[in-house]
């Protein structure tokens, strides 16, 4: 791992590439957390993560959607890839003065199982998000703590 000033300095000099799950439910409601860290903190943003190096996209599905979803075992090939995007942040990490940060991010939508998580149980995990909950797009889009980035995926 990557300690903090050397990942600043990776932030400082390159892209990020990452995966974001457009998680859904039986009933169309998209799953937000309410981000805790930078770049994006206080808003609602989907989950997601970034891909490490030498990891293949099917392994950082899998641990992505662990993570942050505290789900087993879920696949690459049951997603949907909804396409690349991109993300430009003024601000870093760290808090960093003069560093932006720039994702690169794969977006795949995702239905949570029945039976998993979103069945009444616990979903996600505190270190990331604040809070998660779950809104229809029309709900999402509507609102001014709802990230853009996240909004963009639903127009």
């Amino acid at each position: 791992m990557l300690g903090a000033m050397d990942f600043l300095a990776v932030v400082r000099h390159a892209p990020l590439v990452s995966i974001d799950l457009i998680v859904t439910d039986a009933r169309g409601r998209a799953l937000l957390g309410r981000r805790r860290n930078r770049p994006a903190r206080d808003t609602w943003f989907v989950p997601g993560g970034r891909i490490r190096k030498d990891e293949s996209l099917d392994a950082a599905f899998r641990r992505i959607v662990a993570d942050e979803l505290g789900v087993a075992g879920a696949e690459r090939a049951g997603a949907v890839a909804r396409g690349v995007f991109e993300h430009h942040y003024p601000d870093n990490f760290a808090g960093e003065e003069g560093v932006t940060t720039h994702y690169v991010v794969l977006a795949y939508a995702w239905t949570m199982p029945e039976d998993g998580a979103a069945g009444g149980h616990a979903v996600g995990t505190p270190d990331q998000h604040s809070a998660y909950c779950w809104m229809s797009p029309a709900e999402l889009l509507g609102r001014d703590d709802v990230h853009e980035n996240t909004k963009a995926y639903f127009r």
